[in-house]
C-alpha cells in the first residue's frame, strides 16, 4: 500500500500556484498592517523599523513571491526540465512564509536567526532554478540566477544595518532591490509581452528588435547605477529621460490598438508605462523639483504592482488550461490597481494638501483589487487543470 503524500494537492503542483496564492494573501495582509502602523493605531515589536518593514515586505515578501512563482513555472517551460513540486515546493514556500512571520518575534528569537532565515530564501530559489537551466545548457537564462543573487545582496544590505554590522546600508539595499526587480521585469517583458500579444490577438505579428531590447535594459541599468552611486543633477536627469525615451520606443514597437479590447494585454502595457513614468519622475526629482518618493512609487506601486497583478492573472489562466480571458471582476481589479498608482504617484503633484486622503484612497483601491484577485483566482490555483493535462 502506497503512502499518500501530504503535499500532493494541486496547490503544490507547480510553483505559480502556491506562490501566487501567497503573493495575493500577502498583498492584502501587509497593506492592512501597514495602514494600521501608518495611522499609529498599531504598535507592535518588529525586527525591522516600520518604514524598513514596509519596503522589505513589499519587495522581498510580495514581489519576490510573484517572481518565485513565475520563475519556477517559466524555467520548466524554457528548459523542459522539472522544477519543484509537492513536498519540496511546500518546503521552499514555508521558508518564504517563515521570513514574513519571524520578524514579529524579535523579543523571543535572536536577530541573527531571523535574518538568516529570511536571507536564505533567495539563494535557495536561485539554486533550484539554476539546476534545470544548467542541465538543459540554456546558459543565457542564468541571467535570472544572477538577478536573484543581486536581490540577495540587497536583502543582505538591509539586514547588515539592522544587525549593526554596517551603517547606512539599508537604503542602498532598497535601491538595489528596486533596481534589480525593474531590470528583471524589463528582461522578462522582452520575452513574454510580444508572445502574449500574438497569442491574445489573432493574426498579429510583433517584430522583435534585439538592439532596442538591449538599449532599454542598458539605459535603465545606468540610471539605477547613478542612483546607487548617489549621483544626481543633470547627469541623472538626462540619463533618466534617455531611458524613458528608449523604453517608450520599445513599448511603441509592441503596440497594437486592439490590446484595449483585451484586459490581459492592456494591464501589462500600462504596467510597463508606469516604469516609463518612473524614469520621467526620476529626471524631475534629480533637480529636487519633487519628492524622491514619487518616482520610487511609480516604479514599485505602478510598474511592479500593476505588472505583477497582470502577470499572475495571465500565467494562472494559461497554466491551468483555461481560456485566456479576464473576468469582469479581474478587469475591475486591473482598473483599480492603476487608480491606486494614480492616487499615490501623480495626484499628489496636483493635490498636495490632500496627501493623506489620497494615501487612504489608494490603500482602499489596492485592497479591493487584490481581494477581487483572490476571490477569482483562489479556486483556480487550488484545483487541477480543467483540460485534464499534467502540470
Amino acid at each position: 500500500m502506497k503512502t499518500q503524500k501530504i503535499f500532493n494537492s494541486p496547490l503544490f503542483g507547480l510553483g505559480f500556484r502556491i506562490f501566487f496564492a501567497l503573493a495575493g494573501l500577502s498583498a492584502l495582509i501587509l497593506i492592512v498592517l501597514w495602514n494600521a502602523i501608518f495611522k499609529g493605531s498599531l504598535n507592535i515589536d518588529n525586527y525591522f523599523t516600520p518604514n524598513y518593514w514596509h519596503a522589505h515586505e513589499m519587495l522581498l515578501g510580495y514581489t519576490v513571491a510573484v517572481i518565485a512563482g513565475f520563475l519556477l513555472t517559466a524555467v520548466k517551460n524554457w528548459t523542459g526540465k522539472p522544477t519543484l513540486t509537492g513536498d519540496k515546493l511546500a518546503g521552499i514556500a514555508l521558508l518564504w512564509l517563515y521570513g514574513r512571520i519571524l520578524p514579529f518575534y524579535s523579543e523571543l528569537l535572536p536577530d541573527p536567526l531571523i535574518a538568516a532565515i529570511d536571507f536564505s530564501f533567495l539563494p535557495v530559489l536561485a539554486y533550484q532554478i539554476s539546476k534545470p537551466i544548467i542541465q538543459s545548457r540554456q546558459f543565457k537564462s542564468l541571467i535570472f540566477v544572477g538577478l536573484l543573487l543581486l536581490l540577495t545582496i540587497g536583502n543582505g544590505l538591509m539586514h547588515a544595518e539592522i544587525l549593526g554590522l554596517c551603517q547606512n546600508t539599508a537604503w542602498k539595499g532598497i535601491q538595489l532591490l528596486v533596481a534589480t526587480i525593474i531590470i528583471l521585469i524589463l528582461i522578462i517583458a522582452g520575452r513574454v509581452l510580444p508572445f502574449f500579444i500574438e497569442r491574445g490577438l489573432s493574426g498579429t505579428l510583433i517584430l522583435r528588435n534585439p538592439s532596442l531590447d538591449i538599449w532599454s535594459i542598458t539605459s535603465a541599468t545606468i540610471v539605477f547605477a547613478l542612483q546607487l552611486g548617489s549621483i544626481s543633477g543633470t547627469l541623472l536627469a538626462l540619463t533618466a529621460l534617455l531611458a524613458a525615451a528608449i523604453n517608450g520606443l520599445r513599448l511603441k514597437a509592441w503596440y497594437v490598438p486592439r490590446i484595449w479590447y483585451v484586459p490581459l494585454l492592456w494591464i501589462l502595457y500600462l504596467g510597463y508605462g508606469w516604469i516609463i513614468v518612473g524614469f520621467i519622475l526620476t529626471a524631475l526629482s534629480a533637480y529636487g523639483w519633487l519628492s524622491a518618493s514619487l518616482p520610487l512609487h511609480a516604479f514599485t506601486l505602478g510598474g511592479i504592482g500593476v505588472l505583477t497583478l497582470g502577470m499572475m492573472a495571465r500565467v494562472s489562466l494559461g497554466h491551468t488550461g483555461r481560456a485566456l480571458k479576464a473576468s469582469n471582476a479581474i478587469a475591475i481589479a486591473f482598473i483599480l490597481i492603476n487608480i491606486t498608482a494614480l492616487l499615490r504617484v501623480l495626484l499628489p503633484l496636483t493635490l498636495p494638501n490632500s496627501y493623506n486622503l489620497l494615501i487612504y484612497l489608494s490603500i482602499l483601491c489596492w485592497l479591493t483589487a487584490f481581494s477581487l484577485f483572490m476571490f477569482v483566482y483562489a479556486p483556480i490555483l487550488t484545483t487541477t487543470r480543467i483540460d485534464g493535462q499534467a502540470e
